[in-house]
Formats: C-alpha cells, structure tokens, sequence
C-alpha cells in the first residue's frame, strides 16, 4: 500500500525539523536539562511543524535513552507512541472534543502516574476550537498541574486563545518555512524516491505551497504520479497553475488597455481547467512584484521566486504608475474575496479583466489617481489620448449643447429695473422671475449619492434653479462654491444624474444667494414706534 511521502518522511527527530531551528533548538535544551515545562503553545500556519514537534516532544520526555534531547527512536517506548499504543501520550483533536464534558475526562485521567514512560502528555490540536466551558475546565488543571503532566497546545489562531491559558504556557511561533529550505528537502525526497525534480520546479512548488512543508511534498507526490522526471511545465499542469508568461501576457494587455487580448488569454486558460481563485491570487503576486520593483532599488531579496527575470520586470513595471499598481492589486482581492461566493466565478474573473485594462470604469480615488498620472503624461510628451468610445444609451431628450460657464459669479445678475425716486433699488433676494427652482432636486441627489456618495453628502440641504440650458446649484460657502467651478468630474457627475433622473442635459455651475445687509435699527425709534401717541397735532401754549 503506498504511502503518502508527507507521512512517510515526517520528522522522527528535532535534528529533521526543516526551518524552525529556533524552536528545536530550545526544546533540546529543555530535554536534556531534565527540567520541561508543564505546558507549551506552538502556534504558527498549517504546515510548519507544530503537531510533529508536538510529538517529538512527547517521544523525547518518556524516551528511556535520549541523545541530547532527542528520542532514540528505538526504545519500545517510542515505538509505542509511534503505534499509539503507549496511552501515556494522548492526541486529541478540539475541533471534535470540544465540549467541557471532554475536558473534564482528561482531567480527571490526568490524575493517574504513568504506565511506562516519565510523563502522561496531553497534545490538544486545533486548540483554538475549545468552548469557553471546556477552556475554564482546562484552565482549572493548568493552574495546579500534577508533576507528572505536560500539556502541549497546537492551534492556527493564537488570538482565540484566552489570555488565561497563554500566560500559563510556554510560546513558540512557528515560522513559514523559507523556499530555499523547501526546495532542497523535495529534492532529497525525490532523490530517496528515485525519480527527479529540477530546481526551478523545486523552487516553483515551495512558491506555491506558501511556506508549509507539508503542502510542498504533498504537489511533489502529485507530479511523481504524472512523471518520473519533473519539470517546471510538469508542476503547472499537475497543480492547475499558471505559467510566468501568462501573468506577464495579462499585466501587458492591462497596461495596454488591451481588453480582447486579456479575455482572450483567459478563455484560453478557462478551457484548460484554471482556477480562477488560483489565477487572481497568482496576479495578486505578480503585481506585487511590480510593486516591489517600482518602491526600491533592489526588490531581489523581497520577491516572491527569487529566480525571477529581474529585467523583465524592471521593465514591465516602467509601464505602471504605482498608483495604477495599487488599483490593480485591490481591484484583484476584491474580486477574489467575492468568488468565494460566486457561483459564476469565470464572469467575475472577466469583469475583473475589464476593470485591469480600463481603470476609467472606477470611480475609486487610485483609479482617478491613476487617469490624472496618466493625462499629465500624456502632456508633457505633447501626445493625445484616445477618448473612450460613448456608451449606447436610451432615446432622451435632446436639447443643444451649451457652452460650460467660464466663470461664475457670487450670484446671478439681476436686470436693472427703472427705480422710482421716491425709493432706492431693492437688491434682487431671489433668482429672476425666468428661474425656475428645480422641484425634484432631492431625488436628483439620491440618483447622485448611488455613484458619488460623497459628492451627495456636500449637497444635503443645498437647492437648484434651472435657466434655459443651465441649471445653477445654490453655494452655501465659499468651499462648496470654488468646488463647483474648479471641479469638472464633481460637475460632470452632477450633470449625469439630472440626465438620467429628468432625461434632459443641462450644463451646470454654481449659484450663490446674495446676502441681504440687516439695518442697524435705532433703539428710540423703536420705543417711540410703540407709545399710544395721538395721531393729531396739539397746541402748546
């Protein structure tokens, strides 16, 4: 029966433990000294090597000839454990066990002396799955542990752990296991196996495998079964990946605005079985790279394949702006965040190409960012760029277009009237009899706040006035109103709103009511004014 080569090569000892020397280490130390403590915590992602550490561990304290803190491995004792058929050295799994029931029988097995070895450990795997009840029955044994139990906690999410049980136990992170170290343990398994692995297809899986040993020699296991000699293509096709060229092909149509050539790419790579979560976490990466590349000087050491073509990316992240990249990447792990939950996940790959290749879909402030970098470009090279082709759109109707405002005034002027001598001209309050107030004007606003929230929030409590072609927003400050003439995408999006709400276009400009001067009132006048004087004149003698 064949067995699987991540089980098959598992550490037997600390001295195999691949890349957490900083651990192995210490344990060693702990075991040899004779003086263990009575719980640890290794917590660390999947893969990295905290249950087998967990278990060497366990080997090490009940070993009857250790070597320098490791187990000898051919004692019955470690055999035992091995087997499992040692019952001092227990592994339960929380995600099952969970309950305080569960809890409160280890307790009280924990009671009894060991069988055959020195200590009874208790591995607790997934130990962040515990309830709060079972935690409070743990805790309670943690407190005052009989001499004779070690506790060992395995756990992903250290921050589940409640603070109680961390401070009674001994911590060790465990880090993701470097490439370099990944790939040349696949290539002594494949050595021991007696099939071959090029470096580069060594290298390419431990990028894959994203620093779990155990991922890595599971995918070696997969291409062994599609060939004894295993090459870089062999890993693509065996694990559904990606090539290099293909990133490079979609960055290089996204940075051309080549739409049809990026779909095109990806129906191809579509009828080819790709994952599409596999693909948008790939170029996540590789825009990552470009990142990298654009922010220092020499990115080699931060890269994610250190045998990257460090020229070919050099120039192709010349070709971005980072703002463009910075887009690119959220645009990316928005989408991958919505195809968990997708069940058309090739249609959203394709609207997330679309949006790559042509950021003037977004209204997100890099995106604008990005438009701005690259009309002053354009600018400053004296070329044009090609204006988007117009979005069919419904039958509305039309009136002729008029020219924009080239300046507006703190308030509409007001025709002259002939005043009468015996009164002074009036200053104008309101618009000129031809305005006309814009009745709908709050759900012109709610149109607006769908695609501009923003920009509807400014206009909460403002009003409209429409004349001829134009209609003029009341500015209630001088903020709004420099807005209002020096924004053309705030006016812009105005415009389309009150386009797709009242079907007429209008050009748009602010408007501001004068502010009538409050006379100074004299404080005789006003007395005088509510005396009950006669209205006749009397004669004084």
């Amino acid at each position: 029966m064949h067995i699987a080569l991540y089980r098959k090569y598992r550490p037997a000892a600390f001295a195999d433990v691949v890349g957490q020397e900083h651990i192995t280490h210490t344990l060693q130390s702990e075991v040899a000294s004779g003086n263990p403590a009575h719980a640890y915590l290794f917590t660390g992602s999947r893969g990295t090597g905290k249950t087998t550490c967990a278990k060497i561990l366990a080997k090490a304290l009940n070993c009857r000839n250790p070597q320098n803190g490791d187990p000898c491995g051919e004692c019955e004792v470690c055999r035992g454990i091995d087997d499992g058929s040692v019952l001092d050295v227990l592994e339960i799994d929380a995600a099952s066990n969970n309950g305080v029931d569960n809890i409160r029988d280890l307790r009280d097995e924990a009671n009894f002396t060991p069988a055959v070895g020195k200590y009874r450990v208790y591995i607790i795997d997934e130990a962040h799955m515990l309830s709060t009840g079972a935690f409070n029955a743990l805790l309670k044994i943690m407190e005052e542990p009989p001499a004779h139990v070690v506790f060992i906690l395995a756990t992903t999410e250290v921050h589940k752990i409640p603070a109680t049980i961390l401070s009674r136990c001994q911590r060790f992170d465990f880090y993701r296991i470097p490439r370099d170290a990944i790939a040349s343990r696949l290539e002594y398994i494949a050595g021991r196996e007696g099939f071959t692995v090029t470096r580069e297809a060594a290298e390419l899986i431990a990028g894959l495998s994203d620093g779990a040993l155990r991922d890595a020699i599971s995918l070696l296991d997969l291409c062994s079964s599609y060939s004894r000699e295993i090459t870089r293509d062999t890993v693509l096709e065996a694990s559904g990946t990606v090539g290099t060229g293909h990133l490079y092909d979609l960055a290089d149509a996204a940075a051309d605005g080549d739409t049809a050539w990026a779909l095109a790419i990806a129906g191809e790579l579509s009828r080819r079985s790709m994952d599409e979560s596999r693909l948008c976490e790939q170029l996540i990466g590789h825009y990552r790279d470009l990142m990298l590349t654009r922010a220092v000087q020499d990115p080699t050491p931060l890269l994610d394949t250190p045998s990257l073509d460090l020229q070919r990316l050099r120039a192709q992240s010349d070709r971005y702006s980072m703002e463009r990249i910075l887009y690119s990447i959220e645009v990316l792990q928005e989408a991958l965040g919505r195809m968990s939950r997708s069940a058309e996940r090739r249609t959203e790959l394709e609207v997330t190409l679309i949006k790559l290749c042509d950021p003037r879909l977004s209204t997100r402030t890099d995106a604008l960012l990005s438009r701005i970098e690259k009309l002053e470009s354009a600018l400053r090279a004296g070329t044009t760029l090609p204006q988007a082709p117009a979005a069919a759109r419904p039958a509305v109707q039309e009136e002729p277009e008029l020219p924009e405002i080239p300046d507006f005034p703190d308030a509409m002027p007001v025709p002259e009237q002939p005043a009468p001598k015996e009164k002074p001209a009036a200053r104008a309050e309101a618009p000129a009899p031809e305005e006309q107030k814009v009745l709908n004007w709050r759900e012109v606003l709610d149109h607006l706040e769908k695609k501009n929230p923003a920009l509807a929030g400014a206009l909460v409590g403002s009003s409209a006035y429409r004349r001829g072609g134009y209609v003029l927003i009341d500015c209630r400050d001088d903020f709004f109103l420099k807005l209002m003439r020096e924004n053309d995408y705030a006016r812009e999006c105005i415009k389309q709103a009150f386009l797709e709400v009242n079907g007429t276009r209008c050009s748009i400009g602010p408007y501001r009511r004068p502010v009538q001067e409050k006379k100074e009132e004299d404080p005789l006048a006003t007395f005088i004014e509510t005396l009950d004087l006669p209205q006749e004149r009397v004669q004084i003698d």
